[in-house]
């Protein structure tokens, strides 16, 4: 396959940035995206140019880092499925391809395609855990939990931290993380304790790492390798309200 990249080139976070073209020749079809940008990588480091810089990790579709807008969309065309599981046959011979980083004020570019996305972190850190004390495991079966509450916990405890929900977003929400990460907590036992000040604690974290508001617009769930809906956030929501009027007494 040939193909024509149009790329996000910015040499620092205050750098201006700008689209540069480059031709990326006799690409397989069975390679995955990102291994098509090291093959990009690897002529221009041999041309005496700089690579681009795009996050990588895990490369299976777990870690959540490498996020790329792809031709406007978020980890690009295949629905359900991480940049690092696409693959260039969903691609066809001759196209061109842009590629960019997340657009949102909250995920600052670090350089090229690589953005900050520690306000996912923060977000994290403000309420994400529960409280158990120390010692040896209750056993599994000690406390009972509904199949359907089980089955709802890990869909969202399927969220990798992407950050595709905000990047699709028209306000630049993060309702659908924050959401998942509030939703797989909330609806076990061992997270009832914390539930409602958890909730209270993670949204307003989210509003001040300055990420927009959620209108159930529904571009994040489409956007989301793992398919997570967006009915956590109406769950989010409604926690949030009691946390709101109870002070996170409950």
């Amino acid at each position: 396959m040939n193909l024509t990249l149009h790329v996000w080139r910015q040499a620092g976070p205050d750098a201006p940035g700008k689209m540069v073209r480059y031709e990326a020749n006799d690409i397989s079809p069975d390679m995955s995206f990102l291994e098509m940008l090291d093959v990009v990588n690897e002529r221009l480091t041999a041309e005496g140019e700089t690579p681009i810089a795009f996050d990588h990790d895990c490369r299976e579709g777990i870690c959540g880092a490498c996020g790329l807008m792809i031709n406007g969309i978020a980890h690009g065309p295949e629905k359900g499925t991480a940049t690092c599981q696409l693959h260039m046959r969903s691609f066809s011979d001759g196209a061109a391809i842009y590629i960019e980083p997340w657009r949102a004020r909250a995920f600052p570019v670090i350089r090229d395609l690589a953005v900050d996305r520690s306000s996912l972190d923060r977000i994290i850190q403000a309420g994400g855990f529960i409280t158990a004390a120390t010692g040896g495991s209750q056993d599994a079966n000690a406390i009972l939990v509904p199949k359907e509450n089980v089955d709802d916990a890990m869909d969202s405890a399927a969220c990798i931290g992407c950050g595709a929900c905000a990047a699709a977003c028209p306000n630049a929400s993060a309702s659908l993380f924050t959401a998942a990460k509030i939703t797989h907590l909330g609806l076990l036992p061992q997270g009832q304790p914390e539930r409602y000040r958890r909730a209270l604690s993670m949204v307003g974290r989210m509003d001040l790492e300055g990420f927009g508001s959620c209108t159930l617009h529904g571009e994040c769930q489409e956007a989301c390798p793992k398919e997570i809906s967006i009915d956590t956030i109406t769950r989010m929501n409604r926690d949030f309200l009691r946390a709101s009027v109870t002070g996170g007494r409950e």
